[in-house]
């Protein structure tokens, strides 16, 4: 079984996913400074995997930092996390693993700095474990929510790939499937960066699940021609009233969904929702590099000097969810309600 990422001594090795499907390459980012570069282009991508990574990243910055008092340590460590900060606005993950790895290096203060650096090294490991655990508990709440048989769309890549492994939206998948259910995953392509047919086609492939990818202009055909029973995506960020964020083209399969009368589920873990924001009109939107439209590979696609938008998210209001998967348990309509109450919960992992 691949890793997406992983805690080394040499420093954080990842699966290249730029690389996929057809070259499984793995990379050592062997500073803090290349973990933050493999955020940034996406070496590394999906909102819980970039949370790990700034954690581990912000770790391996403080055990090789060079101070030798406590101030000057502090001073590193704050430009480690400034720099881990600045990768990608829109996956709320990464700033909860700051604000965590934050809270952990000042409780850790009083200690020897060698000690103070292993408690940095452990609570990034902790995190990768506990992200696991979430995940199969996401698994077990949204099973039960899939059909018995028929097919199941997917937008984007929320499997092992986005995550430390088993995945939010296919994570769901995956159980079902493990349940003996008679599903088959149809996979959108997920335009520009293909993130559907060359990552989530390839890991669901990888477990013998079937699995059909589809152009990101067909899921309305095949809603209508009845071959898609339920919608699962993952969130790179959920406001506290259920609105929500993830890769450009969810919110028109939402619409298509609720059009067609068909389930639309969101699965990511808590640390993917954002009690602080009171809606999704708050969430900053990534907007990437123009030559992800225009190009595949090293071909041009489109006209020299055409005019492109390339915003890597777009948001989904909560109205068009039917309910929203946490390794907590399942929140419904009203979002503002059932989100606070699952916040203040423990895991039911």
């Amino acid at each position: 079984m691949f890793k997406t990422l992983e805690w080394t001594d040499d420093g954080v090795r990842f699966i290249d996913q730029r690389k996929l499907p057809t070259d499984e390459t793995y990379v050592v980012a062997t500073t803090y400074e290349e973990v933050a570069e493999a955020i940034r282009n996406m070496t590394v991508r999906g909102a819980p995997a970039i949370g790990v990574a700034a954690a581990m990243g912000i770790a391996l910055g403080v055990r090789d930092a060079d101070g030798d008092h406590l101030s000057e340590l502090r001073r590193e460590f704050q430009q480690i996390c400034e720099t881990i900060g600045e990768t990608r606005p829109t996956a709320v993950n990464l700033f909860w693993a700051i604000r965590r790895m934050e809270r952990r290096f000042e409780e850790a203060s009083e200690l020897p700095l060698p000690q103070l650096k292993q408690a940095m090294v452990t609570e990034a490991r902790q995190m990768y474990l506990e992200d696991i655990a979430a995940n199969e508990a996401m698994g077990r709440h949204g099973a039960v929510l899939l059909p018995a048989t028929g097919g199941v769309l997917t937008h984007c890549n929320a499997g092992a790939l986005a995550t430390c492994g088993y995945g939010t939206a296919l994570g769901v998948i995956r159980a079902a499937f493990e349940q003996g259910k008679k599903i088959q995953v149809f996979a959108d392509e997920t335009r520009p960066f293909l993130q559907g047919s060359r990552l989530t086609a390839w890991e669901l492939m990888q477990d013998g699940i079937p699995t059909t990818v589809i152009s990101d202009n067909m899921s309305g055909s095949l809603m209508r021609q009845g071959k898609i029973g339920a919608v699962v995506v993952g969130a790179d960020r959920i406001a506290a009233n259920g609105d929500v964020a993830n890769k450009i083209g969810t919110y028109m399969v939402a619409v298509l969904a609720k059009e067609n009368k068909i389930p639309f589920y969101v699965a990511a873990p808590m640390s993917t929702v954002d009690m602080e924001l009171t809606d999704g009109s708050k969430i900053p939107i990534e907007q990437r590099s123009t030559r992800e439209v225009t190009h595949i590979g090293d071909r041009q696609v489109a006209p020299t000097g055409v005019k492109v938008e390339n915003p890597a998210f777009d948001v989904t209001p909560h109205q068009y969810v039917t309910a929203i998967i946490t390794e907590r348990g399942v929140a419904k309509a009203p979002y503002t309600d059932s989100l606070r109450e699952l916040a203040g919960m423990t895991a039911k992992v």
